[in-house]
């Protein structure tokens, strides 16, 4: 059985992190430098929804947000998938 997963918007703040990628960075090596955590790759991922989801590795030189914020994203996340 299946079920539709749905993301939280992920709003801007000024505690968010910006980066800019290099070679070998990926959405979930940076969700583990980041959060400690890196199934939580597609914060990262949704944060910057201007580049393609269909890939763990952002383009080489692109500047990422990072939010800082990710207890509540993720608790936002758990009430819109209950």
């Amino acid at each position: 059985m299946f079920r539709t997963v749905r993301y939280p918007e992920i709003p801007r703040s000024f505690a968010d992190i910006y980066v800019y990628t290099t070679i070998g960075d990926r959405y979930d090596t940076l969700a583990l430098q980041y959060y400690g955590d890196s199934s939580l790759w597609w914060i990262i991922s949704i944060a910057n929804e201007k580049l393609t989801q269909n890939s763990l590795v952002p383009p080489i030189g692109t500047q990422l947000r990072i939010p800082t914020n990710q207890a509540q994203i993720i608790a936002e996340y758990n009430s819109l998938n209950q």
